[in-house]
């Protein structure tokens, strides 16, 4: 092979080999800037996702958007936004405040074992009684002057909402309903927050005679027409002038009554009548 040949073959290596490395050298540029493009991509994916996120975290709840809206109160309730609710002959001379929050174990204990006394002093006139509820087993609370609504549920409030579908039927009704729902039956487990269901509010109300297949009752039920209402409720509840902060509590002249501990509601049908004779007399 003559040097020129040797020389012209070197030099087609030579170009042959750039050419080589320039076309691997823009392989590598467009698998750098894909590998950019698909990082800033997820990049963005997940700020958009975070900012959906946040965005809806910060967006009002149900309940949060209910307390806002106008209230409006069922039949058979007075003072402000129909949070005055007392039942009984009107010729009772003491009315009987009673605390209680739907989800609360303790009230369905005592509704199961003193709410018939209770009940037949109630129809006999003894006293009239004030139903003051509360949803703070929610994790509801006051926030200056204006309920703050908790995450541990809303099985209270619901419930609440519910007595008020009932309360609009009648006394009879609200007083029938409430029964059912602290019965053995039907009464739920603090934990389990079944209440939050219209369909198994609907299910106890059927057990009440002026409840069972009310479709105007289903339907505020359902609509939650007096949801407002039950968190006007909760907020009377949480800014009671009695001391009081947990359930069931009573209270008669603005003096709790207790049982023989002293300390907590009369839990037995004896701790009841003494406690409400002591509070007749006085």
């Amino acid at each position: 092979m003559s040097k020129r040949n040797s020389q012209a073959a070197k030099s087609a290596a030579r170009e042959k080999l750039r050419l080589e490395r320039e076309r691997q050298a823009k392989r590598e540029k467009i698998r750098r800037q894909a590998v950019v493009a698909g990082s800033l991509v997820a990049v963005l994916a997940v700020a958009g996702g975070v900012g959906y996120a946040v965005v809806q975290n910060n967006k009002p709840t149900y309940w949060e958007t209910a307390s806002d809206d106008k209230v409006v109160a069922p039949a058979n309730t007075t003072g402000t936004n129909g949070t005055t609710v007392v039942l009984g002959k009107s010729t009772a001379k003491k009315t009987l405040k009673l605390y209680e929050d739907p989800r609360c174990p303790i009230c369905a204990q005592f509704e199961q074992t003193v709410g018939p006394t209770l009940k037949s002093d109630l129809d006999a006139g003894k006293f009239k009684i004030q139903f003051i509820g509360g949803t703070f087993l929610d994790g509801d609370s006051d926030k200056s002057g204006k309920i703050q609504i908790g995450s541990r549920g809303e099985g209270s409030k619901n419930a609440m909402s519910a007595l008020g579908a009932a309360l609009n039927v009648s006394p009879e009704a609200f007083l029938e309903y409430k029964t059912a729902l602290y019965s053995a039956k039907f009464h739920p487990e603090e934990t389990d927050d079944k209440f939050k269901s219209d369909d198994y509010l609907i299910k106890v109300a059927d057990t009440v005679g002026a409840l069972k297949n009310n479709t105007a009752f289903q339907k505020a039920v359902k609509d939650g027409t007096y949801d407002s209402w039950a968190l006007a409720m909760s907020q009377t509840f949480n800014t009671n002038k009695d001391g009081v902060d947990g359930t069931p509590s009573l209270v008669m002249d603005g003096k709790k009554l207790t049982g023989s501990d002293g300390e907590n509601a009369p839990m037995t049908t004896a701790e009841f009548t003494t406690a409400i004779e002591a509070a007749l007399k006085a």
